[in-house]
């Protein structure tokens, strides 16, 4: 299909070789109870994976090993050629260290350097906005995943002193930067729009906006466009239509796909991928994390992991299949067959069985 009138998310540079092995880490809270359907909508697309489960990883292992993934699980990992995960965190635990011990760590390992976050409106109804017309949100977030102000690059003086000194580096390299750029541009249907704080952030902006003009320049056929964050905020939350793909640093583009998120629906349905295009390395997760809260109650909102798989099917290069996902999830989003979080009875073994149903039918 032509770039230009469709999106695929790859990371195989347009290789149709089937990934032999998925690697799966259903993780802690409701990760285990999102990856269950997930699995079965995976198994049901006939793509001809298998799948090596790694349900040790998780903050119960953590807190009596002190480990968040050893060695030998990354050696798993890396010779699957995708990964698949539920969710990581615990309340148990009083700081970020397990969590970044294997998201970090994944994305720094297998230099996953692209974040890439779909916002599609399912359904109407599910819509924040109030105006119809600028409802119809179908964008995607390109994020740099490997730098940024999450780089860990920092330190801290005084501590626990009125005089206390912390410090963030907010980290952007050349390669960096340049190569984030350019899958934006390969992801692009019609437009990319940079997205950055350049007037206010002066040394990290001018690097940007100078990989930039050169990116620009060896995409003429693509209509541009820079905002600064700020703005870019507010015209998502009042008109979010006129957008592509958005391009932007790790901070703003976590902040902002959480954004376009509350507008096609929340966090229930939001997927997303963490990729490599050049070694075609992958790691797809829902995004909307452990929800202890919820975590047991079979009521946790499957959508976000079952459209996880379509992005992998999309990355195994089996594009209608992943397209027969997305239009079950439509499917059932329109009938009502949904969890709580967006307004249905079901639970989460349920809604899984509606997708299912719903790839199934004739």
């Amino acid at each position: 299909m032509s770039r230009n009138s469709s999106r695929t998310c790859s990371a195989r540079a347009g290789s149709e070789t089937a990934v032999t092995t998925i690697a799966v880490i259903p993780g802690d809270g409701i990760g285990p109870e999102v990856i269950e359907p997930a699995l079965d909508v995976l198994d049901a697309l006939g793509l001809g994976t298998r799948t090596d489960i790694l349900d040790h990883v998780n903050a119960d292992t953590y807190l009596r090993t002190g480990e968040a993934l050893t060695g030998s699980d990354l050696d798993r990992i890396r010779s699957s050629e995708a990964a698949l995960l539920g969710a990581v965190g615990d309340p148990r635990l009083g700081d970020t260290s397990y969590v970044r011990g294997v998201l970090t760590t994944l994305r720094l390992e297998l230099d996953l350097y692209v974040n890439y976050r779909p916002a599609r409106l399912w359904h109407d109804r599910l819509s924040p906005l109030r105006d119809p017309a600028r409802r119809a949100i179908d964008c995607v977030i390109v994020r740099e995943n490997t730098e940024g102000l999450y780089s860990g690059i920092g330190g801290g003086a005084r501590t626990g002193t009125p005089e206390e000194i912390a410090v963030d580096v907010d980290l952007s390299t050349r390669h960096g930067v340049s190569r984030v750029l350019e899958f934006a541009f390969s992801a692009a249907r019609r437009s990319v729009c940079l997205v950055d704080k350049a007037n206010a952030v002066r040394n990290g902006g001018q690097l940007w906006q100078r990989c930039w003009g050169e990116a620009v320049a060896r995409h003429p056929h693509i209509a541009t466009s820079h905002l600064y964050v700020d703005t870019a905020a507010l015209r998502l939350a009042t008109d979010p239509t006129g957008f592509d793909v958005i391009v932007t640093n790790n901070s703003y583009g976590d902040i902002l796909s959480d954004l376009t998120a509350a507008l096609a629906g929340g966090l229930g349905v939001a997927a997303s991928a963490n990729l490599n295009p050049v070694t075609g390395r992958a790691l797809f997760e829902p995004v909307h994390g452990s929800a202890p809260d919820i975590a047991g109650s079979g009521t946790a909102n499957p959508f976000g992991a079952i459209l996880s798989v379509a992005l992998l099917a999309e990355h195994l290069g089996r594009n209608e299949e992943a397209d027969a996902v997305r239009r079950a999830v439509a499917a059932a989003v329109a009938a009502g067959r949904v969890t709580p979080d967006l307004g249905g009875p079901l639970g989460t073994k349920e809604v899984g069985a509606a997708v299912l149903a719903e790839l199934r039918r004739p």
